[in-house]
């Protein structure tokens, strides 16, 4: 007898983020749930979002981490609210993991939250958290290959963002052979290519978002 265990987990978290996905638009809060590995900027990206939004709307940050609440901390050093999931081990977030940091959170007072899930590139694509949208960041360190290495999290990705292209001609990344491995995959979702650091690229990116906020 085989026992499958990863369809109730899943039906549980589904129900869960439906519920989480209701209340959200009840209040008029997007969700973005921002998906990458370890390095690729997600903080740093994170940042350059909220300093380009902050003036519109009202944005708080959901942080998971295995452990340490560093980066929650440099999110409330900008005056952001931050809530820090430490997942203990477990590779991804999960829809209960969020509804007890929203439930820290003053919904009517948001109009973004912004998730910063575990830094991985194959558990977190499987849950569904309530977000409105998953995005994936990948670096330029990280190589052209990747969308053919983890297909799926570029294929979740209602857009990707391209970090840290100021480092291209030191990685030799080969753009065109990425622009055509994740069109290929997820032709329609939109590639940003910016450095968050700097500061390049950046309004395209937020531009793309403050769209999608406005319309919830």
């Amino acid at each position: 007898m085989q026992i499958d265990m990863k369809q109730p987990i899943l039906d549980k978290n589904d129900a869960l983020a439906a519920e989480l996905r209701q209340r959200f638009a009840d209040n008029h809060v997007f969700v973005l749930d921002l998906l990458a590995s370890p390095g690729s900027g997600k903080t740093s990206t994170i940042l350059a979002t909220i300093d380009a939004l902050r003036d519109e709307f009202n944005i708080a940050v959901i942080e998971g981490d295995i452990a340490s609440s560093v980066d929650a901390e440099k999110i409330k050093a900008q005056g952001i609210a931050a809530v820090q999931i430490n997942t203990g081990g477990a590779c991804h977030l999960e829809s209960a993991m969020i509804k007890r940091a929203v439930d820290v959170l003053d919904l009517e007072r948001l109009d973004l939250i912004i998730v910063e899930n575990v830094g991985n590139l194959v558990c977190p694509t499987d849950f569904d958290l309530g977000e409105n949208a998953k995005v994936m960041i990948l670096s330029v360190p990280e190589g052209d290959d990747k969308p053919l290495k983890y297909p799926g999290v570029f294929q979740v990705a209602e857009a990707v963002i391209l970090n840290k292209v100021d480092t291209m001609p030191v990685f030799n990344f080969d753009r065109a052979a990425f622009d055509d491995a994740v069109g290929r995959l997820n032709p329609q979702a939109p590639i940003f290519p910016l450095s968050a650091t700097s500061g390049e690229g950046v309004d395209a990116w937020t531009d793309w978002l403050a769209e999608r906020i406005r319309a919830v």
